[in-house]
């Protein structure tokens, strides 16, 4: 069962003005004290979107230097970089107090037309034959291909995909985009894992200590979150007690809509 409901994930996106430039949003609620690093890119979408009217996000690099209090409210300051005809930038730091909890660079675009090519989505069936799978802070229907578990200790390929879809949804661009960040967050750390024996992300913080220190998005064209949606993890590389995993993101029809990548901390525990 998942930890969040759908209702209250889509109800974080619901921001309200403070002052000028600086907006609040409510949290997450769920029975755990730390604020979810997708609610927070989640929200950072919607801030964005909200200062920069007739463009939507393409690119959003975060850094996360502390913790969130789930139990304290998260206030967004939006600083307007750039406006220009084509191109915006909005630097949103998110605090709690005088904490700084979050802080992304967004760069968002009006639509053009121009050159395209795209890699080829991976072959991996339909939804359907896929394992209806909980994966806890996604709080929509998620089908992992080849049954998959993060939850398994034993050595496997670095890589991960499953398959979502969300109920019906607002046409509002950002909604999809925001909703998409806040479920690429959940995976990336437990897919670095898989070629480690013996250790899952579920050995945080008995055995292990991680935390999400950057994460990257780019949205490449116009998708819809509440029809299927294939995303495919892999991890190249773990050194010095850093992870590093990237995705794309395809529609049921193959185009490549979004990428995404995370690095994350990764410490055995002493």
């Amino acid at each position: 069962m998942p930890l969040i409901t759908f209702e209250d994930t889509l109800a974080c996106l619901e921001v309200e003005a403070l002052a000028d430039d600086r907006y609040t949003a409510p949290n997450i609620p769920m029975a755990y004290y730390r604020i979810f690093g997708g609610q927070l890119l989640a929200q950072t979408i919607a801030v964005a979107t909200r200062s920069a009217a007739g463009k939507s996000v393409k690119s959003l690099h975060a850094a996360f230097p502390r913790e969130g209090d789930l139990r304290e409210p998260v206030e967004y300051d939006v600083a307007a970089i750039q406006d220009g005809r084509s191109f915006a930038a909005r630097q949103v730091t998110a605090r709690q107090g005088e904490r700084v909890i979050a802080s992304a660079m967004v760069s968002l675009h009006v639509d053009e037309a121009g050159l395209s090519h795209q890699i080829a989505a991976p072959d991996a069936g339909e939804p359907r034959a896929a394992t209806l799978t909980d994966l806890t802070m996604i709080p929509w229907e998620t089908r992992v291909v080849g049954g998959v578990d993060l939850g398994a200790r034993d050595v496997g390929p670095a890589d991960y995909a499953f398959w979502m879809r969300a109920p019906a949804l607002p046409g509002d661009r950002h909604v999809h985009q925001a909703l998409f960040a806040h479920a690429s967050d959940l995976t990336l750390i437990g897919t670095t894992l898989r070629p480690h024996e013996g250790l899952c992300e579920a050995d945080s913080p008995d055995r292990i200590q991680t935390a999400v220190t950057t994460h990257t998005l780019w949205f490449h064209r116009p998708f819809r979150l509440d029809e299927w949606m294939l995303v495919s993890q892999s991890s190249p590389v773990t050194a010095g007690a850093r992870g590093f995993a990237q995705g794309h993101a395809f529609d049921g029809d193959g185009s490549l809509v979004a990428s995404f990548a995370q690095e994350s901390m990764i410490r055995r525990v002493k």
